[in-house]
């Protein structure tokens, strides 16, 4: 596996890639790519990185698996290549968002448009098998975005962290929300997106926040 990063990631992550770890999963990653279907395509596999430098980050929203459908993972969490038919909790974000700021649902599921303004779309597992959700839980991919959300959360100030669902939450429990504006909800899923996802106001309210502190709201459209 080629680490394909940014400059603004590689030297902050470097040390992660020395590790034993790192080169397991290294090894491991690229047996599944020559043996099975993996998704995203290997030159995505680091595009949330690639998406939205170090220095630009403004808000982080915390996924789980790339989808493990036939073209749709891009790399981002949450977000599908153009002209893919938009996923349940996609679609849900969206009515949240046209609920929340009153601006019309967008026609693409495509999100790098976030990405560009400064949104880290982060999975914790940045591959997957095709056709099977989770298959490359454990592997390493965990420890390394930890990682990401360390240097984030001790090199960073008043960065706006959305955590959707009990697996998100658990996983932005290190961050120190007397630096950053912790954002918490059910997951936007369709089986609890009733349950408090709707109504949460997280996008009003992290733009809220990123004026506050001098920063540039985000244009969740």
């Amino acid at each position: 596996m080629e680490v394909n990063m940014s400059s603004s990631w590689k030297h902050r992550l470097h040390q992660e890639f020395q590790k034993e770890y790192f080169k397991n999963l290294t090894e491991y990653v690229k047996s599944e790519y020559k043996k099975n279907v993996c998704y995203p395509t290997v030159g995505f596999i680091f595009a949330a990185l690639n998406r939205c430098a170090f220095e630009n980050v403004k808000v982080v929203i915390i996924g789980q698996d790339p989808y493990h459908a036939p073209g749709q993972a891009n790399g981002l969490c949450f977000s599908v290549n153009d002209g893919v038919r938009i996923p349940p909790s996609l679609v849900n974000i969206f009515k949240e968002i046209e609920t929340d700021l009153g601006v019309p649902r967008p026609m693409s599921g495509n999100l790098e448009r976030w990405a560009a303004q400064g949104v880290l779309l982060l999975n914790a597992t940045l591959t997957v098998r095709s056709d099977e959700a989770g298959s490359h839980q454990k592997k390493g991919w965990e420890e390394f975005t930890d990682s990401i959300i360390a240097h984030l959360n001790s090199e960073r100030e008043n960065l706006v962290f959305m955590l959707w669902g009990s697996y998100a939450q658990k996983k932005g429990s290190v961050i120190d929300t007397a630096r950053h504006l912790v954002l918490r909800s059910v997951h936007p899923s369709p089986l609890s997106a009733y349950n408090g996802f709707f109504g949460c106001k997280h996008f009003s309210e992290a733009n809220e926040y990123l004026r506050e502190h001098g920063g540039v709201e985000v244009h969740w459209q």
